[in-house]
């Protein structure tokens, strides 16, 4: 408990410097205000103030970061210059899209890095373990956005076998809004005709993430299992008679995934943040493409609240993973 609270406390100045900084970024590009209303005809004096005033840019630069600061835990963080509602009704909204694609990306990379990475180091040089090396590295250089291209073309357009864009058909039965994720709320509604369409169009987009996340996690947990598997513990468990089986999955796989946990905690994060692209191409109604758009609009308060998420999760995640090397390796706590 006092690791945990330990990592708390050290988060809460790393917390105030991502509000500053991402306060800061709206005043990068110059006057938000000048910014907003340079494509828009004749503006008068009077018309500019009002505007500036919707906005709270009318006050000095320390009561605007103030004001930001305080209305993060109430959610109140400010108002859609595009959209004209509260900015956190747009977040609340998009959020859920962008974890679903993130969780499903993660499921992919382990479901497949994980097993093949293991398999590899524990049968070292056989052909699964030569042939994943150069598919392992072909996978860390592909861009997700030439994949995410390569696998539309592929699997939508040439065989039609899944679709290439949205979370949803246009004749599928929406079911009752519950988690916001699609999948689980089909399911919490028992409409399965509706589970199997969401888990089709969340394929591509979650490969086009999760296979150079894949190839990673395989990489780090094939290294991490030969150095592991050398120790003496391990020799003296076999020793001892076990299954290969039992020595393996509880002895060494556990204290190997320690470097595989940091990647996967650390790729979540970049997920989170990193996926605008990939729901720009798949047309995935998430809080990357919200970005993109409020981006073109010039709409501060969406894109200054969307950064300021992307930052915090990448915090939380990073505590998430120093939760689980605790509890893999209590010395850490050391």
């Amino acid at each position: 408990m006092f690791f945990v609270l330990q990592r708390l406390l050290q988060a809460i100045p790393v917390v105030i410097g991502i509000t500053v900084i991402v306060f800061a970024l709206m005043y990068l590009g110059g006057d938000p205000v000048e910014t907003l209303l340079s494509g828009v005809g004749h503006i008068t004096p009077e018309d500019e103030a009002r505007f500036r005033e919707e906005l709270g840019l009318d006050r000095n630069p320390i009561e605007q970061y103030f004001s930001f600061l305080t209305g993060i835990p109430r959610g109140d963080w400010g108002f859609s210059v595009q959209y004209r509602v509260p900015v956190r009704q747009l977040i609340v909204e998009r959020l859920p899209a962008t974890f679903e694609l993130t969780f499903a990306a993660i499921a992919i990379s382990l479901l497949i890095g994980l097993p093949i990475g293991v398999i590899s180091a524990v049968r070292r040089y056989s052909i699964l373990d030569k042939l994943s090396t150069p598919v392992a590295l072909m996978g860390v250089s592909m861009p997700d956005f030439w994949l995410g291209l390569v696998l539309i073309l592929l699997f939508s357009v040439t065989l039609g076998w899944l679709p290439g864009g949205l979370r949803l058909g246009f004749d599928a039965v929406r079911p009752p809004a519950v988690t916001g994720f699609m999948v689980l709320d089909s399911l919490l509604s028992r409409q399965w005709s509706t589970v199997w369409q969401a888990l089709r169009h969340l394929l591509l987009p979650g490969l086009a993430l999760g296979a150079p996340m894949a190839a990673l996690t395989m990489r780090i947990t094939r290294s991490s299992m030969l150095e592991v598997i050398r120790q003496d513990y391990i020799i003296f468990a076999r020793a001892k008679g076990l299954s290969e089986w039992l020595v393996i999955m509880k002895h060494a796989l556990r204290n190997s995934l320690i470097p595989t946990i940091t990647v996967v905690a650390l790729n979540m994060g970049v997920l989170l943040g990193g996926n605008m692209i990939i729901e720009q191409i798949f047309s995935w109604p998430g809080l990357g493409r919200l970005v993109v758009d409020s981006i073109r609009a010039y709409d501060y308060p969406v894109v200054q609240s969307a950064v300021l998420i992307y930052a915090l999760s990448y915090l939380i995640m990073n505590l998430l993973a120093d939760i689980m090397y605790m509890w893999l390796n209590p010395r850490v706590r050391t």
